[in-house]
């Protein structure tokens, strides 16, 4: 058993996983953004505590027993808990004494005649924006709801596990005097807010405001959730009919925010749509600026924000429920009608996690400090290497990119706008990073990206172990326990729909293939999303060596093997950048605060640990110049016409090769970069046992098997190829249509023509629509201002075709075709 390191910061953590007493626990905040909370709400204890099914209850959870109390244990049980005190009675009074509201109803009721007539006509406005958003708790109604869900849930999962030591730490920071807990959730199905609220209900944290995001919901399921916590955005603030209109909703919502977190109630937030994951949703962020104006006004001193993820064997609702858009209003009915669907499945799995809580007050302390400096913009960055105008040196500290969260608030600057978008993106990076990692999860992404043709079940086994091993070797855990076989028995089950199974009588054994169409490559790819975060680090340095070789084939003579390939570490660096430059981050389930030069540097050391990568030494003395001239030129001539005698293709920013003289080989092929980052720090680093001053030498590496991992270089540049694919097919849907056009009308465009392309695997909304915001940002769309509203074109360097050829090229090489 190998140990796992997975901070290069301050601390240094070294834990070896095993699935016993101890669970790994990788929820920690971040020591950059929130050094203090580092210590201050963390539970030592964490590691060594069980988990506890939450929607199994006994006797033992109620103050009675006996026979009857056994039958009727779970109804007692949710009759005992606690609810604590609701917002203050007299609200509707508060909210029209909030002097942002008086102030706005003020303005408004100038030069009006009768004041007690304006007056009395803007508190009516208040009251009635006031029971949009909210209704008061009913005690009744929440625990016969509760009730009723605890027996649902009974029948949709097996269990709902939660770690207890992450709770003691959550209920440790619940105890800091006159400080609220927000928690920040992932969301993966419309159930999650029911489940999340009746597990903190359940454990002793209170009944949770819960925010319901952009799902339309008819009058009477939307009174319903009222009853029972949930919040509400005024709709006026969508359709705003004058501006008075827009300004007093704003104020309204401000003052309620404001009461809740006074009172101490937990506030849920779901960050993202569950059709659209790993994105942070516009009213996440509309709710997360409240909170911090809240703070930043002084109506509390601080708040503890903590950051929640779920998982999910097979998600309620499935594909359908993702990729809905919300167009009708979800009623009572249709969620019985769902709830009855979801009975007739087989059950599976559930687990939700705590991420170590933090200060909000030290985050946005730390970070509008650190915002001084601004970065360079994603256009003068990654262009030149594109298009191949200039030699590109890339400084990953200055790609520290933030654009404005997606609307603005009113009472935020410019800085605070980005303050709490990467509030947003920092708390789904920490969800992402404390969620469990499923047994479908793992199954769907053998099945997906190692044995797309098929594999018998006993290698299916061999292979689950493995892979296992490997998330745990990351700090990792894992949603499940049981024996192997039962495991991915279960998991096979689970996706039956999407996999023809064939019994082999003679072998013993079942051989299982996955089902070639596109619903079932859209489920598989879902499920096995999960572990891109797991393996986000690797898969872009695989990806990085991929581009290597496809720049070395022409330069390649047939019997050369992988193993006999030598890397430079510069060369590996700088496309790890540009790649990591392409992609953005919480895709990818990074923390958005590192800079991306440090990334590539983690990223080199985790190929080197996990066995990809062996250090080779070179000799002190060779000359790549006249090998390059002969060999180089000849092989290039033979195999790419139109190329020039220096093997550089016209119009490509290509670096030529060093061919490094080894001392254990006579000659290698090398790609390595000429001397271009001179400013990072690890260049002054001697790296070799001379005592001489006069030259630092250059790290190479070469391609090496992992022992136990055959074809482990290809499995993870085959995780990273579907979002790859996506952006280079995004590239070509640029031909499509006309320019200008609306955002929301490209993006929907975009997503129908990667679903009409025959043979183009699962594509993914948040993928898709990212893919237009990173050309945005490149430069490659540009927005403008219209009286009909914002509208994208194709920026002046792409308008040409030759130019979208190159922007293509450049991401097909970090791909697997």
């Amino acid at each position: 058993m190998k140990a796992w390191i997975c901070d290069s910061e301050q601390k240094l953590e070294i834990f070896i996983p095993f699935l016993g007493k101890s669970r790994p626990f990788l929820g920690r905040c971040c020591q950059t953004c929130t050094p203090k909370s580092w210590d201050d709400f963390y539970y030592k204890q964490v590691s060594s505590i069980r988990l506890r099914n939450t929607i199994r209850v006994t006797e033992e959870d109620t103050r009675y027993r006996g026979w009857l109390v056994r039958r009727v244990c779970g109804f007692l049980a949710v009759w005992e808990w606690k609810i604590p005190a609701d917002t203050p009675r007299d609200l509707p009074a508060r909210i029209c004494r909030n002097r942002r509201v008086r102030d706005v109803a003020t303005g408004r009721s100038r030069g009006l005649r009768g004041d007690s007539e304006s007056h009395q006509r803007w508190k009516e406005k208040v009251l009635e924006i006031l029971a949009e958003i909210q209704a008061p708790l009913s005690p009744l109604l929440l625990r016969l709801c509760n009730w009723a869900l605890l027996k649902l849930l009974n029948h949709l999962f097996f269990s709902v596990q939660l770690h207890q030591g992450q709770l003691e730490m959550v209920l440790k920071a619940a105890r800091t005097p006159d400080v609220p807990l927000v928690f920040l959730s992932t969301h993966k199905s419309q159930l999650d807010g029911l489940l999340l609220s009746s597990l903190l209900f359940s454990q002793g944290l209170g009944v949770p405001r819960v925010t319901v995001g952009s799902q339309l919901c008819s009058p009477r399921l939307r009174a319903l959730l009222s009853r029972l916590g949930g919040i509400f955005l005024p709709s006026r603030m969508v359709q705003m009919l004058s501006d008075w209109d827009e300004e007093l909703p704003g104020a309204v919502l401000a003052a309620y925010v404001e009461e809740v977190l006074r009172s101490r109630q937990p506030l849920l937030i779901f960050l993202e749509e569950p059709s659209v994951t790993q994105c942070l949703s516009a009213p996440a962020w509309e709710w997360l600026a409240l909170v911090y104006q809240a703070m930043r006004d002084g109506a509390i001193r601080d708040v503890i924000l903590v950051p929640v993820g779920i998982a999910y064997d097979v998600a309620p609702g499935g594909l359908r429920q993702r990729g809905a858009r919300g167009a009708r209003p979800l009623g009572i009915g249709a969620c019985l009608w769902a709830a009855c669907r979801a009975l007739c499945r087989i059950r599976g799995c559930a687990r939700v996690d705590f991420a170590q809580p933090y200060s909000l007050q030290e985050f946005a302390a730390q970070n509008l400090t650190r915002q001084s400096c601004k970065g360079e913009l994603l256009e003068e960055l990654l262009l030149p290497t594109i298009l191949g105008r200039s030699p590109s040196q890339l400084d990953g500290k200055k790609a520290e990119i933030w654009g404005p969260g997606p609307t603005t608030a009113a009472g935020l600057e410019a800085e605070e706008e980005m303050l709490v978008t990467k509030l947003g993106l920092h708390s789904l990076s920490d969800g992402v990073a404390c969620s469990a990692i499923m047994a479908v999860g793992i199954t769907s992404t053998l099945l997906l990206h190692k044995h797309r043709e098929g594999v018998f079940f006993s290698q299916l086994m061999l292979d689950f172990a493995w892979l296992l091993e490997e998330i745990l070797l990351r700090q990792r855990d894992v949603g499940f326990s049981g024996q192997l076989r039962v495991l991915v028995q279960h998991s096979l089950l689970l996706l039956e729909s999407h996999l023809t199974l064939y019994h082999l009588s003679p072998l013993g054994d079942i051989l299982v293939v996955p089902r070639v169409s596109a619903e079932a490559l859209s489920e598989l790819g879902h499920h096995s999303a999960a572990l891109l975060p797991v393996f986000a680090s690797e898969a872009v340095g695989a990806c990085a060596i991929l581009a290597l070789l496809m720049d070395m084939l022409p330069f390649l003579e047939t019997t050369v093997r992988a193993s006999g390939i030598v890397f430079s570490h510069d060369e590996l660096y700088h496309e790890t950048l540009e790649l990591l430059l392409l992609l953005p981050p919480n895709l990818l389930g990074f923390q958005p605060c590192q800079s991306l030069d440090l990334q590539s540097l983690d990223i080199v050391d985790k190929l080197i640990l996990c066995g990809l990568l062996e250090a080779e030494e070179v000799g002190a003395s060779w000359d790549p110049l006249p090998m390059l001239g002969t060999a180089g030129s000849a092989l290039t001539a033979a195999s790419r016409p139109g190329w020039e005698g220096t093997g550089v293709p016209v119009g490509w920013n290509w670096r030529p090769p060093h061919v490094a003289w080894l001392e254990s080989e006579c000659s290698d092929c090398d790609l390595a970069l000429w001397p271009f980052h001179k400013g990072s720090h690890w260049v002054t680093m001697d790296f070799s046992d001379s005592d001489s001053e006069d030259q630092v030498p250059r790290r190479y590496f070469k391609l090496k098997e992992p022992q136990g991992s055959p074809g482990f270089l290809l499995f993870l540049c085959r995780l990273l190829s579907p979002m790859l694919r996506t952006y280079a097919r995004a590239v070509a849907f640029l031909d499509h249509p006309s320019w200008p056009q609306p955002e929301a009308a490209c993006g929907e465009a975009l997503l129908q023509f990667l679903a009409e392309e025959d043979g183009f695997e699962h594509p993914s909304r948040s993928v898709a629509l990212s893919s237009l915001q990173t050309f945005k940002e490149m430069g490659v769309l540009e927005e403008v201002q219209t009286p009909a509203g914002p509208l994208l074109h194709l920026g002046q360097p792409f308008q040409s075709s030759e130019s979208r050829k190159k922007l293509e090229t450049f991401i097909q090489r970090f791909a697997l075709p």
